[in-house]
């Protein structure tokens, strides 16, 4: 008997896993986290691909938009909240092509996200997951 297709995850199951990997983060980093915003869309718009220099709306797993926590001042307040946004449908098909655990996959990209939120760039934090293995 062949089993049924497995359902895709949600966007609201994307979203309770990954506001569990922010609330994973310790303080007091957390502290800095309390005001970001986190989205999940099906893909980025070609404006946010721009941003990091991609074209192809697959690419892009995840992208943390807004001011870093060492250039915000109370003198100079923001407009908009820092925004953590994850796209779906790259994160689903990266799950599916490397088998990797969901939420891990999940967790990994908010992280990852909220790296940039401290200042990290990304050759920061691949250092610093080097540096752990």
């Amino acid at each position: 008997m062949e089993s049924e297709p497995q359902a895709e995850p949600s966007t609201q199951t994307f979203e309770r896993i990954a506001r569990e990997a922010l609330a994973s983060i310790p303080e007091p980093m957390a502290q800095h986290l309390t005001d970001v915003v986190l989205k999940v869309e099906d893909f980025a718009t070609g404006e946010q691909l721009n941003s990091v220099g991609l074209y192809d709306k697959w690419q892009l797993t995840g992208l943390y938009e807004g001011r870093p926590v060492s250039e915000q001042s109370i003198w100079d307040p923001s407009d908009l909240p820092p925004v953590i946004s994850l796209f779906r449908r790259p994160l689903l098909r990266e799950w599916e092509q490397t088998g990797v655990e969901l939420d891990a996959l999940i967790r990994h990209v908010v992280i990852h996200e909220a790296g940039h939120h401290f200042g990290f760039s990304d050759d920061d934090m691949h250092a610093l997951e080097d540096s752990a293995d």
